[in-house]
């Protein structure tokens, strides 16, 4: 009963849907475990409310998966564009009126729910969409700059300045992903280069004139200098340091009460702490066979939209978690970057749910015309069975 259930109502890539529980799980477990003694300081000794809160929002996020898993993947395409115009504007908004949270304004508070809403989730979702849709449909016209190439460069551009503004580390990781997708659809080499050129020096200069200038350049310093340490990344060698090869055990991490957001941006460290080398490795690995799990994805599809939207949402949530997972080993300079699936968050987990479920609406789709295809094979010979006779 249970099994036929799951098969008539998840449908899609069974494995990608093994993946995010496995996440889904892990996830719960180690927020619980970061947010035990802040809970217990800010909510008077109750230290269930986060877990309360984040197995909530982490069912809200599935919730959403499941509804854009079973919208037709090609609606993405109408409405790439209108997301991309309404995301722009929010994102100015965000600037000059957003929640200021650490220094930087990247959020909105939505009234009435007071829940905070980061228009970057939405812009790179949008832009990554609308990015697929275009080069699908101009694959003939690769060549013609201004039909073609402008309209991506320009929104390109101007989304990843857009967010430079507040979010240095987003708007690169974005860029780098349209740059990867249109290396993909076979934009030529020249065109890529002058949309590189384009996009340093209008992302330079949004950086610039943004919050974040100082503290990038701070950061980067202190990654390039071999002698200064900060102290982010000092406690998270010490709990990477104590977890070993085993870890201490789920809820034994000592790091979780001086790192700073233990539970977002170094949720990677306490993990290594309390799950050991074992852990983080298996965590390593669940990122990369969900990218594997996409990529699959991306070579049975149809049609090159659906491949093209795969590939770049796979990619988008794969080098975030990558990029997280390496500032916390000391791989890179400090972000602001949370684990995908896995921090502790609000709206970026629904945004999260509707990028993993677009992937699983391109793999049921593939799967449907497969078995449509399987289908008309034997009504056609039984049809002709008779007439050969």
């Amino acid at each position: 009963m249970i099994k036929q259930w799951l098969q008539k109502n998840l449908k899609g890539d069974p494995v990608m849907w093994g993946i995010v529980i496995a996440f889904s799980l892990i996830s719960v477990a180690v927020v619980y475990s970061a947010t035990g003694t802040l809970a217990y300081r800010m909510r008077d000794g109750n230290t269930e409310y986060f877990l309360i809160k984040h197995s909530s929002l982490i069912l809200v996020g599935l919730a959403f998966m499941w509804i854009a898993h079973k919208i037709p993947y090609r609606y993405y395409s109408k409405l790439s564009l209108l997301a991309l115009i309404i995301s722009a504007p929010l994102l100015i908004i965000t600037f000059f009126y957003g929640s200021n949270i650490n220094e930087a304004s990247r959020w909105i508070t939505i009234p009435v729910i007071n829940q905070t809403f980061q228009p970057s989730d939405l812009a790179k979702l949008a832009l990554i969409s609308y990015l697929a849709s275009m080069l699908s449909k101009k694959q003939q016209e690769l060549e013609n700059w201004k039909s073609t190439l402008v309209p991506m460069l320009i929104w390109t551009v101007a989304i990843c300045a857009l967010i430079a503004l507040t979010n240095t580390s987003t708007a690169v990781l974005l860029f780098a992903t349209c740059m990867l997708l249109m290396f993909i659809g076979r934009v030529p080499f020249k065109y890529l280069g002058a949309v590189v050129l384009i996009g340093i020096v209008v992302g330079g200069s949004a950086l610039a004139l943004g919050q974040r200038m100082g503290t990038a350049i701070s950061r980067f310093e202190d990654f390039m200098d071999p002698n200064e340490v900060p102290f982010q990344l000092e406690q998270s060698y010490i709990a990477i340091a104590t977890g070993g090869l085993v870890g201490k055990g789920p809820g034994n991490s000592d790091q979780r009460d001086i790192l700073p957001h233990p539970y977002s941006d170094f949720i990677y460290a306490i993990i290594l702490e309390e799950y050991g080398l074992i852990g983080g490795v298996a965590v390593l690995f669940l990122y990369l066979a969900l990218l594997y799990r996409g990529l699959v994805t991306v070579s049975k599809s149809n049609g090159a939209f659906g491949g093209l939207l795969s590939a770049g949402v796979s990619f988008s949530l794969v080098l975030q978690g990558m990029v997280n997972m390496a500032v916390a080993v000391g791989l890179g300079p400090i972000t602001g970057l949370p684990l995908p699936l896995l921090s502790m968050g609000g709206t970026s987990l629904i945004f999260t749910g509707i990028s993993v479920g677009i992937i699983l609406s391109v793999s049921r789709s593939d799967e449907q015309e497969s078995e449509k295809a399987n289908v008309a094979v034997p009504v056609s010979t039984a049809i002709n069975a008779p007439i050969n006779a």
